[in-house]
């Protein structure tokens, strides 16, 4: 199990890589369109773009912030908790994001296979293909369950447990 908890764990940060390179790449766009508008020229195509690489660093970045506890979180009624409550409730709250991802992950599968049949594409003049847009919530929302399996399987730190 260790084995499959270090591959999800790299495959996270792998992931983690490619969205902030994505983000980057978002960045570079939108200031080039920014400097060739402000020279009076016109351009179609970059801020659908951007929109793509964000979204797609949105999904593919999920399981590193689960990973590294980046999400935001109430943790006032563990706070208060003893620590083996706090263990099961850890559990419990890690069960419903891994069937929530699962579920969401599923949906967005039907939802870019339906896309890449119909041949969608934006209303745009660039037009591109709507599916690999789609696509990132089920590789991300799925990565993210099984990054949610990982978190299970892993073994309770003291510190993860502990609060301030």
């Amino acid at each position: 199990m260790r084995a499959f908890v270090r591959t999800v764990d790299r495959l996270s940060d792998l992931l983690a890589v490619v969205a902030a390179v994505l983000l980057v790449a978002a960045s570079i766009v939108i200031t080039y369109s920014v400097v060739y508008r402000a020279l009076g020229n016109s351009t179609y195509w970059e801020i659908e773009f951007s929109v793509y690489m964000m979204v797609a660093s949105l999904f593919l970045a999920s399981p590193y912030t689960l990973k590294t506890r980046g999400h935001v979180g109430v943790d006032l009624l563990s706070h208060y908790l003893p620590q083996r409550s706090r263990r099961t409730l850890a559990t419990i709250v890690a069960v419903v994001g891994l069937l929530v991802c699962a579920y969401l992950a599923f949906l967005g599968g039907e939802l870019t296979w339906e896309s890449l049949l119909r041949g969608e594409r934006t209303e745009s003049t660039w037009a591109p293909y709507k599916w690999p847009l789609f696509l990132m919530m089920p590789v991300g929302l799925g990565l993210t369950a099984l990054q949610y399996v990982a978190e299970l399987v892993r073994a309770p730190e003291p510190e993860s447990l502990a609060h301030d």
